[in-house]
């Protein structure tokens, strides 16, 4: 299990696509951010300002990285990278997906 310590955390939510996808934003004393979220069955696209690591830490999900065509399927163990200024597709299809996106220097 993941766990964080000497972190403060937001206690308002970031609520995106009427509330399949749920996240909270977690910040560290060196100044770095990563949010811990909940994603429900369906398929949403994310943009990018900075690089980011999702790392699935329960359940399945599909992932397409924009200007790509090659679908990966990113399981409980897994992450994935999408450059800054890009974006993602992802789908959940049966079970709700729970990740920990990390925000990369750029």
């Amino acid at each position: 299990m993941t766990s964080f310590s000497n972190v403060t955390v937001d206690a308002k939510a970031n609520v995106y696509f009427d509330g399949r996808v749920v996240s909270h934003t977690v910040h560290f004393a060196e100044g770095t951010k990563k949010t811990l979220g909940l994603i429900f069955p369906g398929k949403f696209h994310f943009g990018t300002a900075a690089p980011e690591r999702m790392e699935i830490i329960a359940g399945v999900c599909e992932v397409l990285l924009d200007g790509t065509s090659e679908v990966l399927t990113v399981a409980a163990g897994s992450a994935f990278e999408v450059a800054g200024n890009s974006g993602f597709s992802i789908t959940v299809d049966d079970c709700i997906c729970e990740y920990i996106c990390s925000f990369l220097p750029a």
